[in-house]
């Protein structure tokens, strides 16, 4: 197989598309991030990696708390304007007519038509050239009861959406399954 050089890039597949929710003094908002990744297990530990200038960095830092809402295809239009405008210029709770909640936390906000919601608290922060890297411990996950199957996240309810990144700057629903994890692969083994 030919292989052709890229450079040094941000490529790495899938993205998916969350609401980084925090309260900036004193009011909620919501920013569309890609940028994000569970960074360990037990106990559950997420990152997200916000640009400096970021309006709801400065409320991650200003509490220590943050949100990830799992956003679902429903609210697809809603998930895109909170990427494109800054809550710094306008209010997205009212704009987008989200219903905020709170947790343990009682600083995070969280988006009610997100399907999952993860409420963290930051312990650890990593200043990169143009990010930085927020790590938050789990304190709590919030699950919209029918998007549950046996009382477990169901992906096929929870819609969730990736972003396709460039060049088609697209977002992208999940596909059909093509596999058993952690099983189809002991096959090569006989």
């Amino acid at each position: 197989m030919a292989k052709v050089t890229l450079g040094p890039r941000t490529i790495l597949y899938p993205l998916p598309t969350v609401l980084v929710g925090a309260n900036v003094n004193g009011k909620p908002t919501f920013m569309a991030a890609a940028w994000c990744g569970i960074v360990n297990s037990r106990p559950p530990y997420f990152s997200v990696s916000l640009q400096h200038p970021r309006y709801t960095l400065k409320g991650i830092l200003e509490n220590n708390t943050f949100s990830i809402n799992v956003s679902s295809q429903d609210i697809l239009l809603e998930t895109d304007y909170c990427g494109i405008f800054s809550g710094a210029d306008t209010d997205k709770v009212v704009d987008c007519k989200f219903h905020v909640f709170y947790g343990k936390t009682q600083s995070a906000p969280m988006v009610s038509e997100c399907p999952i919601n993860i409420e963290c608290r930051v312990t650890q922060t990593v200043m990169l050239p143009s990010h930085r890297l927020i790590i938050g411990a789990c304190e709590e996950v919030y699950a919209t009861d029918s998007c549950l199957t046996d009382g477990e996240p169901d992906i096929n309810k929870i819609k969730p959406f990736l972003w396709g990144a460039r060049p088609t700057d697209e977002y992208w629903s999940f596909g059909k399954p093509i596999g058993k994890a952690h099983s189809m692969g002991k096959d090569m083994k006989k």
